[in-house]
This record gives C-alpha cells, structure tokens and sequence, in this order.
C-alpha cells in the first residue's frame, strides 16, 4: 500500500502504434495524457490532433537523439527519457519563450549494469545537481 491520496495518481495513456483516431476516442472517454516513443509518430499525431492541443499533454518516453531535440522541445510537454546533460542543455534552450517550461524526467542507471541505460548516478550528481535549475 503506497498510502497516497488517491487523486495524486495520473494515468498516462501510452499511444505508440495507435493512430490519431484512437487517440480522439480515449480523448472522449476522458484521458488528457499520452505518451509517445518515437519523435515523428508523436509529431504526426500531435498535427492531426491539433483542436485538441489545449486539452491534451503529450509526453515524449523514447530514447531522444539529439538532432530531434528541437521538434520535441517546441511540440511536446514531458521529456521522460533525459540520459545525457547535453540533451537536457538542448531542450531547454530549444524551448519556444511563449510555452511553459518543458517538463523534464532524468533517466539514472542506479545499478550499472551494462545493459541498463541513462546516466550514471555519481554523474547524475556530479551534471544535474538536484536542486539546479537548467
């Protein structure tokens, strides 16, 4: 039992692989959040959505490379998969003034094992400093 508010739980609708009209259809029942994993498939979906843009909060939760940095940073809400400074550098600077700050998830490898990504946690504390603001 987590023993938090109920409320303070969100459900975010994973939409890869469905296309914009199933998107609408969760819309209609009520859903206001979706992920996307790749870049272009969420900008697609973003476009043919776009009546919807006001209501809708769009998070990026793929891997990111850096030269899709500024189409996510001007398209999307949430950037759940930061591994590197440069990445995050990027996003924030690529960042439209008139939007509100883009929300950010760092992914940390806590355990180091090779076949685990994100950015290893003493360069976590070494790079992002939890208390920094980019």
């Amino acid at each position: 039992m987590a023993q938090r508010p109920v409320q303070s739980v969100t459900l975010l609708c994973v939409s890869k692989t469905f296309g914009a009209d199933a998107v609408r259809e969760a819309f209609e029942a009520g859903e206001r959040r979706f992920g996307e994993n790749y870049v272009q498939e969420g900008i697609d979906k973003i476009a043919a959505l776009s009546s919807l843009r006001p209501d809708i909060e769009w998070h990026l939760i793929g891997p990111l490379q850096s030269n899709k940095t500024r189409v996510a940073a001007e398209q999307f809400d949430w950037v759940h998969s930061i591994d590197r400074l440069k990445i995050a550098q990027r996003l924030s600077e690529q960042r439209p003034a008139r939007l509100p700050p883009l929300q950010l998830c760092l992914q940390v490898d806590i355990s180091g094992e090779a076949s685990k990504s994100g950015l290893a946690a003493s360069r976590y504390w070494r790079e992002f400093k939890p208390d920094s603001v980019l």
